[in-house]
């Protein structure tokens, strides 16, 4: 008998959920993120950050594979034994609540920046929280519901960047390779923070319903957000210079603003009241996870007591510690070299030393 029946999910909802915790607050920045080392060749280490993210996606379902009817907290006791594998666990924890955490930061951040910029955060946080304690309340199969309906929702979203193209010049992006081939490659690391997001397959493998499809899952996510990607860089690019690109901190959202319809002025503000959701999708799965991963290692059925600790914390948190954009900046990039090191680097060590240790155990049986 499966152990996740009751939060089983499809493959529409395994991929989407992925995509759109990729799809998150990085894309606003990310032309100018690619554009600071790799100029207008930026959209270059787009497709090499995409193979990359696709091949360690394709690890962590090797990973995962071994064990179709376990979490990731399940596995780590079986391969470390009870004390390092509930420290490893502990990790695993600590790093999705900190991404939540950021993440739902990072949201306030640019909400109260762009929309309302009178509102504290004491007040937009309980606000937020509503949503995302609902959804993470539920569990898995709700929050793979939220993916698919957040994706459907906002289907149009990045069609509507196509109001844009006037008065482009695709002039812009020639000569390929201007700045050389090196630039292009130390702009990679850059690529991969942005398909961040990956890693919440450690967390819904176990769910899916048909396990053998979750190598078409990660591709298909990770297909379909370096698509976006590559739409948001390439529009940016051929609209503005990069001495434009890099003056504005969000080149998205200055994007945006460009669009003038008969009836409405700027644009922007309707587009990240509708973002929101996807901002939302990108916080609840590591949420999730992180409350997840504590049910798991304390050995409780039900995660929500510590979502509610979660929660208040959350909610406390505004009245002590308002951070600027530059912490918020700092934060992202420690966010970052966090996850580079939990979807980059722990999925080659953690197969290469399930390999071995299977290979070992099945000699010893011999």
């Amino acid at each position: 008998m499966k152990k996740y029946t009751v939060n089983e999910i499809n493959l529409k909802q395994f991929t989407f959920t992925i995509y759109k915790t990729q799809i998150g607050i990085g894309i606003l920045s990310l032309p100018r993120d690619l554009s600071e080392t790799a100029g207008m060749d930026g959209w270059i280490s787009l497709l090499l950050g995409w193979l990359l993210a696709i091949l360690f996606s394709v690890l962590i379902i090797k990973v995962m594979e071994k064990h179709p009817k376990d979490t990731l907290f399940d596995i780590f006791p079986k391969y470390f034994g009870k004390w390092l594998g509930g420290a490893v666990s502990v990790l695993w924890i600590l790093y999705t609540a900190f991404s939540a955490t950021i993440a739902m930061i990072s949201s306030i951040h640019i909400i109260q920046v762009w929309i309302l910029p009178n509102a504290k955060e004491y007040v937009l946080m309980p606000l937020f929280m509503i949503p995302v304690y609902m959804a993470t309340k539920q569990g898995v199969r709700v929050i793979g519901r939220f993916g698919e309906f957040v994706f459907l929702f906002t289907l149009w979203m990045p069609m509507i960047l196509f109001l844009t193209l006037y008065e482009s010049n695709w002039l812009n992006l020639i000569p390929v390779g201007q700045k050389g081939w090196l630039p292009i490659l130390t702009t990679v690391k850059a690529t991969m923070l942005s398909f961040l997001g990956f890693e919440i397959a450690f967390m819904l493998y176990p769910f899916l319903q048909n396990k053998k499809a979750a190598y078409k899952g990660v591709i298909y996510a990770n297909t379909i957000s370096m698509l976006v990607f590559m739409l948001v860089t390439v529009l940016s690019y051929v609209r503005f210079s990069h001495q434009v690109i890099m003056e504005y901190l969000y080149p998205t959202l200055n994007l945006l603003k460009l669009i003038r319809l008969p009836i409405l002025e700027r644009f922007e503000i309707i587009f990240l009241a509708f973002y929101l959701f996807i901002l939302f999708a990108t916080v609840i799965p590591y949420l999730y996870m992180s409350v997840f991963g504590l049910s798991i290692l304390t050995g409780k059925k039900d995660h929500v007591p510590y979502l509610r600790v979660y929660t208040l914390i959350w909610l406390v948190l505004p009245f002590f510690f308002v951070p600027s954009f530059s912490q918020i900046t700092a934060l992202s990039k420690f966010w970052g070299n966090l996850g580079l090191c939990a979807a980059v680097i722990f999925p080659v060590l953690f197969w290469a030393y399930q390999k071995a240790f299977l290979k070992l155990r099945k000699g010893a049986l011999r």
